[in-house]
């Protein structure tokens, strides 16, 4: 075992675990006053749910080596005999860290069906999502078929915000849009909540990236580095376009920039140097931003743009290591820029389409299933009530 990767990556679990949180807080100042609490809880409540199915049988489905291609086995059912899977870490350092991911992915959905979920209903969506969709993706892109195929995700560009992005709009389709939606104003209540937000999620999002190499060495630094120069200059692109188009810089505009950064720089991090995260970053902060306009043209409620930031993100950052990965960072491929050639371009284009369509298709079900039996969405008196009172009785604030 060699403790210094031991301790970087059982760091980066605890980084990671923390932008669950920063989540909450990202999306929870986006939301109405009313609706804020339900907004934290959905995010929060993932940590407990997904955690535990992770633990049962997620990370054997994903890492058992038994299996095939496609999906995993049962051999390490509630974490039996993990203590030697990953080289020179503990095999339990390896289950946390991935762990981690597991829980934050479907967290992100719940910024594009914000105020509009059961809470009941919501937990059984996210139960099977991590089951039926997170884990066979995540078995193909760290573990699997697409792995093999030669397409590369550093730290979860196809399998977590693709995945994720993909997975709120098929949500969004079948719940409809917000009552008042393009008839009301539905500002954010808490923007310095937001922004809050967006510092831990830019600090956790060091150990998302930067932990992915599992060990202290050059690319975990590489990704470091690569990590915050995207989320600055995915705020810089953001801003700019903004402001030519609406005439100001908007502090939500910021946020949303640097995240979309984050996003875009995550199957990159690792594999890439020099310029590239400069340039990743700029045209994800631009790309993202002008994708707002697809929700209105298609009249899709996606409250907090997650189908804009994380979908299109992650799209960008999966396409755009086609061009720019060097392996004179990591000696995985070069990417066209580099002397590469179209293969490694085609392979992510491959993932990104694979993972969007399956992820879509059984979303979409489970979503439908679940709404045509016990009901997903509140009913109007909920709604207008706020997820508050009418999901857990509470308040965020008192007058």
């Amino acid at each position: 075992m060699d403790t210094g990767n031991t301790a970087w990556v059982l760091t980066s679990a605890a980084l990671v675990l923390f932008m669950t949180p920063g989540l909450a807080f990202f999306y929870g100042g986006m939301v109405r006053s009313k609706h804020v609490l339900g907004m934290l809880m959905q995010n929060i409540f993932a940590m407990g749910l997904v955690s535990t199915l992770w633990a049962v049988v997620g990370f054997s489905l994903v890492f058992g080596d038994g299996g095939n291609g496609w999906i995993g086995n049962f051999d390490h059912l509630f974490l039996w005999d993990v203590t030697d899977l990953d080289g020179d870490i503990p095999g339990m350092a390896f289950v946390a860290f991935q762990m981690m991911f597991a829980v934050i992915t479907p967290a992100l959905i719940t910024g594009a069906t914000a105020d509009r979920l059961k809470f009941s209903s919501y937990a059984i969506l996210i139960g099977l999502w991590s089951i039926l969709v997170y884990v066979p993706v995540a078995k193909w892109v760290f573990n699997g078929w697409i792995l093999d195929m030669g397409a590369l995700d550093f730290a979860g560009g196809t399998a977590i915000h693709i995945n994720a992005g993909v997975a709120a709009l098929a949500v969004v389709i079948v719940v409809g849009n917000r009552r008042g939606h393009g008839k009301e104003p539905m500002p954010p209540h808490n923007l310095p909540q937001t922004v809050l937000g967006t510092g831990i999620l830019w600090f956790g999002w060091i150990g998302f990236n930067a932990g992915s190499a599992l060990a202290a060495n050059g690319i975990a630094a590489q990704a470091v580095v690569n990590t915050h120069l995207a989320a600055a200059t995915g705020m810089l692109g953001w801003l700019l376009v903004e402001k030519v188009k609406s005439g100001h810089a908007t502090t939500l505009g910021a946020a949303s920039g640097a995240v979309a950064g984050l996003v875009a720089i995550t199957p990159c991090a690792g594999f890439v140097g020099g310029a590239s995260p400069l340039i990743i970053g700029t045209a994800a902060g631009v790309l993202c931003y002008l994708a707002l306009a697809i929700k209105e043209k298609m009249n899709w409620d996606d409250s907090l743009d997650v189908i804009a930031v994380h979908l299109v993100g992650g799209v960008v950052g999966t396409l755009l290591l086609g061009l720019f990965a060097d392996t004179t960072v990591n000696d995985a491929f070069d990417g066209l820029f580099y002397g590469g050639g179209l293969e490694l371009l085609k392979d992510q284009f491959v993932a990104a389409v694979v993972v969007g369509a399956f992820s879509f298709a059984v979303t979409f079900a489970i979503a439908k299933s679940i709404q045509t039996t016990v009901g997903l969405r509140i009913d109007e008196d909920a709604e207008y009530q706020g997820l508050d009172q009418s999901q857990h009785a509470e308040s965020a604030y008192t007058a």
